[in-house]
């Protein structure tokens, strides 16, 4: 009988009763709790997070920044409460960790009392980092405690990038603050430069007016002095002047107490009168002549000098002239005689002409003399009854000729001091005309300097970035999060489910293939009996399990793409259903050959394969993260090929995986069958651990 009949024949067995055929629906329907209601439990458990129950503690206090109120504890707590990210529930720090502790909260977050006063500090001089505190208790759930760590990190990074993003816009405003007060100052030193320019012109001009100061200071100083010398004659004839007016008003006083007996004779004091009149004037005259004539006479008595020096050089010192020898010591002494008398009549020319203005005023003084002594004169006839009255006049007179000498001695004294004061000022005119040149030689090098820096600052300006808010607020998003993460998946699995269902649909096939041959035969028994070929015998046990897997596949896959909260989306959907055949066909080999084999302990054995598979086949965690004995064995086992090739036929990319698979799979089965038909020629003769086993299942 052929291996097709003899596989007919075992499944018609589960058509003549009941049982049989719900066993044989069960079978049909087994991968289903191991595929699909095991992907259904966790399909998209992201998409359900708002479901878990969050403490969420805002103790944040809030602080106030350049007059505007901070509460960044606030602004965190409505967008978690916006996000939906998880349950978020508001309660008291003590409610937090009390729930935390009985498991009513998966866990906690809490930002502190000074969280928006630390971020705030990042622009001053204690900057401080805000702290969020997040407690978890993996005594309630680990993968919660893992799932939060991404979730609040980035929460971290989003509060992170808000605080940054104050802080740089801060200083940015000081960069455009500082191009303006920077222009300002470039401004500044430019009108410094101008200013400094016209100060160093100033500086020239002062110095070079200085100098010619300290030359007519010179000029100055020996006028004074000459003027001096003259101030003092001058002063000893208004002396002379007074005692002569002295003596006249203590003869009038004298007179008047002798006159009063002999008021009836008046022609006496007239005369004197006139007499004192007479010589006023004639000393006016004289005076104004002096002052007239002292040029000529001094020009005169200059020629008289030099002549005479001349005639003694010519008769005296010439060699050769036949000299008076009596007469040249009296010719000399005549001659130095006549050139001091030249120097005298010089000076006093000098000082007369230098004293112009007291000379006046001394007349003037001898003018009214003159006029009141001859209006005593005139008055004297009837002077009886005005004799007190020229008394007064005449002690008046007196005291007028006596303040003209005092104002003579006060004169001398004040052109003195001015001549002495005269060359300190040339002194301190020459000093200040030094410092002035100094000053020329500073300014030339602050103008230098004034322009250097405007130069500079106006260089700096254009180097200073002066931002717009758009300017401003673009620098800022960069700066404030200078990493964007280009997050893009080839080939993205859309959900949770989708991204297992390569390592549990195997799983599922597996275990349907095992639990079938727990009620079919892996081999006939009536095929052994027979002497039937070993190949028959094996694929004859192959077949119906291979075809159970074949319609387990179909149930399988319906449900998983078709069945509502799932969806599961295929990228290569008929290639899927056929890899998945060749897979339940192959576990069916493997699993027949471990129970044809081994018998009941074969059932044990197929379990252990399982679970190695399981651990190697990297269907959660990359390989590379488990132990070396998984890594060793990883390349040995068909469902590490299996969820490989799925994975890209699932969710797309290189099929090349699926055909290494398919090789593999043809291979493992191709091998499994022969296994099994050794050891159906095995069974075929009867030993006693046949007919008495050591263990029966």
């Amino acid at each position: 009988m052929r291996s097709p009949k003899l596989a007919a024949l075992e499944l018609k067995r589960f058509g003549r009763g009941k049982l049989p055929r719900a066993a044989l629906v069960a079978l049909l329907l087994l991968p289903l709790l191991y595929g699909a209601l095991y992907l259904w439990s966790f399909w998209d458990p992201y998409k359900r997070l708002d479901r878990v129950p969050v403490a969420l503690v805002n103790a944040d206090q809030g602080t106030t920044v350049d007059g505007k109120r901070l509460d960044a504890g606030g602004e965190i707590t409505r967008k978690l409460r916006e996000s939906k990210t998880f349950d978020w529930r508001e309660v008291s720090a003590a409610e937090a960790a009390k729930g935390l502790e009985n498991g009513k909260y998966y866990l906690s977050l809490t930002m502190p009392a000074d969280f928006s006063r630390n971020i705030a500090s990042s622009g001053g001089d204690d900057p401080t980092t805000g702290a969020l505190q997040v407690r978890t208790n993996d005594a309630n759930n680990y993968i919660v405690g893992s799932i939060s760590r991404t979730v609040f990190s980035e929460v971290r990074s989003a509060a992170s990038t808000n605080a940054s993003r104050g802080f740089l816009d801060k200083i940015f405003i000081s960069f455009s603050d500082l191009h303006d007060k920077t222009a300002e100052a470039a401004d500044g030193a430019a009108q410094l430069k101008d200013g400094a320019g016209k100060a160093q012109q100033g500086a020239k001009e002062l110095a070079d007016g200085l100098d010619t100061a300290k030359e007519k200071s010179g000029e100055l100083t020996g006028g004074l002095k000459k003027l001096n010398e003259a101030a003092g004659k001058l002063e000893t004839g208004s002396r002379q002047v007074a005692d002569g007016t002295q003596k006249v008003a203590d003869v009038v006083n004298g007179a008047a107490d002798k006159a009063r007996p002999f008021v009836k004779d008046p022609k006496n004091l007239a005369d004197t009168a006139k007499l004192v009149a007479d010589s006023a004037k004639v000393v006016n005259n004289h005076l104004a002549k002096a002052v007239e004539k002292a040029p000529a006479a001094a020009a005169r008595t200059k020629a008289v000098a030099t002549g005479l020096d001349s005639y003694y050089t010519k008769v005296c010192a010439t060699p050769g002239a036949a000299p008076l020898a009596a007469s040249c010591p009296e010719l000399k002494q005549i001659k130095d005689n006549a050139a001091e008398a030249a120097l005298l009549a010089g000076d006093a020319s000098t000082v007369l002409g230098n004293s112009s203005g007291d000379i006046t005023k001394l007349r003037t003084q001898l003018t009214d003399l003159e006029n009141k002594a001859r209006e005593l004169a005139t008055k004297a006839p009837g002077l009886a009854g005005d004799l007190d009255a020229a008394v007064t006049k005449a002690n008046a007179l007196n005291d007028g000729a006596h303040k003209v000498a005092a104002g003579m001695v006060e004169l001398h004294k004040g052109i003195g001091t001015a001549a002495g004061g005269s060359g300190k000022l040339g002194e301190g005119v020459g000093k200040l005309g030094d410092g002035a040149h100094t000053l020329g030689g500073g300014m030339f090098k602050l103008v230098d300097g004034s322009g250097r820096l405007a130069d500079g600052l106006h260089e700096g300006v254009d180097k200073i970035p002066d931002y717009d808010q758009r300017q401003r607020d673009a620098r800022t998003e960069v700066m404030a999060d200078p990493v964007q993460l280009a997050n893009q998946a080839l080939h993205k699995a859309p959900n949770y489910g989708t991204g297992f269902a390569p390592y549990f649909i195997p799983l599922s096939l597996w275990v349907g293939a095992m639990v079938a041959y727990m009620l079919i035969a892996p081999m006939n028994k009536r095929a052994l009996a027979a002497g039937a070929s070993p190949w028959r015998i094996a694929v004859a046990g192959w077949l119906p399990v291979a075809g159970l897997g074949a319609a387990q596949v179909g149930a399988l896959m319906s449900v998983l793409h078709w069945a509502p909260g799932l969806g599961l989306k295929m990228a290569h959907p008929a290639l899927t259903i056929g890899f998945l055949v060749l897979v339940t066909a192959c576990f069916a080999a493997i699993i027949q050959w471990l129970n044809a084999k081994f018998g009941a302990a074969g059932r044990i054995l197929v379990l252990a394969v399982l679970m190695l598979q399981l651990t190697s086949a990297g269907g959660t965690y990359p390989i590379q993260t488990s132990p070396d004995f998984f890594n060793d064995v990883h390349p040995y086992l068909p469902m590490s090929y299996v969820v490989e090739g799925l994975r890209r036929l699932i969710t797309g990319g290189d099929l090349t995986p699926v055909w290494q698979g398919c090789a593999v799979l043809v291979a493992f089965t191709a091998g499994a069958l022969a296994l099994t038909a050794l050891a159906a020629r095995g069974k075929q003769v009867w030993t006693m651990d046949r007919l008495h086993p050591e263990l029966s299942l």
